[in-house]
């Protein structure tokens, strides 16, 4: 057997005074109080303790006490198992399902390329796009085509088109 250290006397002050230590642990501690003066005021406070509070008067309940505690918790609401709690709705089930869909079909789809305030364009992309540009200008204002003088075949389409013309 070594010798008990304070830090283990903390733990075992209570169940010493009440008597709830085994044989072998009893004679431990009274070894330790033996040699430490500290330990031995302390446990002669608990027990001081112990002995004001069994002074105090035992306060027996009412007739009807076990009848209002056994109604209350009958009252009570029926808790679930906790289990429970992991068990999702259907509606979870279907949200989080087209979630992980959503993401999964993000994230399938190709890259693009991202032109940011650090990053500078692919030049390839760029180059190759402007035709493209140039020509959207022509095509998003019409005004420059209603300047053109209809041809010749424009002409005898449009009389072929409308008969009442040709009278």
């Amino acid at each position: 057997m070594g010798v008990m250290s304070c830090n283990r006397m903390e733990n075992r002050i209570l169940p010493y005074v009440d008597g709830r230590l085994k044989a072998s642990e009893m004679r431990e501690v009274d070894t330790h109080l033996k040699t430490c003066a500290a330990c031995f005021v302390r446990v002669k406070e608990f027990r001081a303790l112990s002995g004001l509070l069994d002074e105090l008067p035992q306060i027996e309940p009412s007739d009807a006490f076990d009848a209002r505690v056994r109604a209350r918790v009958a009252a009570e609401p029926v808790k679930r198992n906790w289990w429970a709690v992991f068990a999702p709705s259907l509606r979870v089930v279907f949200a989080a399902a087209m979630l992980l869909l959503a993401t999964v079909w993000v994230g399938s789809r190709p890259g693009d390329s991202v032109v940011g305030p650090n990053t500078e364009p692919d030049q390839e992309a760029v180059v190759s796009d402007l035709p493209v540009l140039e020509n959207f200008d022509v095509l998003s204002n019409f005004d420059a085509l209603s300047d053109l003088p209809l041809s010749q075949s424009d002409d005898a389409s449009q009389q072929d088109a409308n008969p009442s013309t040709q009278m």
